[in-house]
């Protein structure tokens, strides 16, 4: 059976606008070894609404949907089924490609669009190891995280403190009388009390009342 435009309603539209800036955190994070592709079920004729690295298929923003695209979007749409397809593929130079298309699921849970991951596979080892590994103007403390990967929210907490307390403490402009302030501070522009309890466990933690983490913290919002 032909495969008809999909009726998409205001909700799906802004769906699918998600998933353009999705395509482009995708594309920065990965490189130029894959393109990555947003395509819309509303227009089958134009479904590619957003493109990065297009340059390994030959397509732009507004090429219609593939023969391949169009089977695709037939399995994902099964109840049954996965909603994601891993595969291997050719460019039309007969270039290869490991590819995987995604379907995007709109408001009323079926198929809407589809985003799909294309990795050049003849990209050179050394343009995906000069990826991986930040350069100079990388490595800056403009561009560089410190990241906690933790099991649970108190593990988070106590590191979280640790690292705020380690900062203070080594800073000898800030005085004696302020530290638990600065530190507290430092907690509040994390967000680490937008947990439950945070407070509570904080305050137990750094030995003080719970009342005079809430009046810092009040303190800091008249700011």
């Amino acid at each position: 059976m032909k495969q008809k435009p999909v009726s998409l309603s205001k909700g799906d539209y802004q769906i699918l606008e998600s998933y353009k800036v999705l395509a482009e955190g995708l594309a920065n994070y990965l490189g130029e070894g894959y393109e990555i592709v947003v395509q819309s079920l509303g227009n089958l004729e134009h479904s590619v609404i957003k493109i990065l690295n297009g340059h390994h298929t030959g397509r732009k923003e507004g090429s219609p949907i593939t023969d391949l695209g169009l089977t695709m979007v037939k399995n994902l749409s099964d109840p049954s089924s996965e909603k994601y397809m891993t595969y291997f593929n050719k460019t039309a130079k007969g270039e290869p490609l490991k590819s995987c298309s995604i379907g995007i699921t709109g408001e009323k849970g079926n198929i809407i669009g589809l985003m799909c991951i294309n990795f050049y596979v003849n990209t050179p080892l050394s343009e995906l190891i000069t990826h991986l590994v930040p350069n100079a103007a990388e490595t800056s403390t403009s561009t560089s995280f410190a990241e906690s990967f933790v099991e649970d929210v108190d593990e988070l907490l106590r590191v979280s403190l640790k690292e705020a307390s380690d900062i203070v403490y080594s800073d000898r402009s800030i005085a004696t009388s302020n530290k638990n302030k600065e530190i507290i501070a430092m907690l509040n522009e994390k967000g680490i009390f937008n947990f439950k309890d945070s407070v509570v466990k904080i305050a137990d933690m750094m030995g003080i009342s719970k009342n005079t983490v809430y009046m810092h913290i009040r303190n800091i919002g008249k700011k």
